[in-house]
C-alpha cells in the first residue's frame, strides 16, 4: 500500500544520507542516517509512522525543496 505521506526514499551509502520525497512535493536529506535504519524503513510497513518514530528528532536535516 503505498504511504499517504511519503512518496519515496533514496539512501546514499557514501555520505550516509537518507533522502525523503514527501508527498506533498518537499524533500529532505537526513544526515549520518545509518544504513540499517534505511533498510528498516524500506521494509517498514508504514513509511510515515518509521519516519516520525525513528528518524524525525534523531537526524540532523536540509530541506531541499
Amino acid at each position: 500500500m503505498p504511504s499517504l505521506v511519503v512518496a519515496a526514499i533514496k539512501y546514499y551509502p557514501l555520505k550516509s544520507i537518507l533522502r525523503v520525497v514527501f508527498v506533498s512535493g518537499s524533500i529532505y536529506d537526513y544526515k549520518k542516517v545509518p544504513e540499517k535504519v534505511y533498510k528498516a524503513m524500506k521494509a517498514a510497513a508504514s513509511k510515515g509512522t518509521f519516519l516520525n518514530k525513528y528518524i524525525k528528532g534523531h537526524f540532523s536535516y536540509e530541506k531541499l525543496k
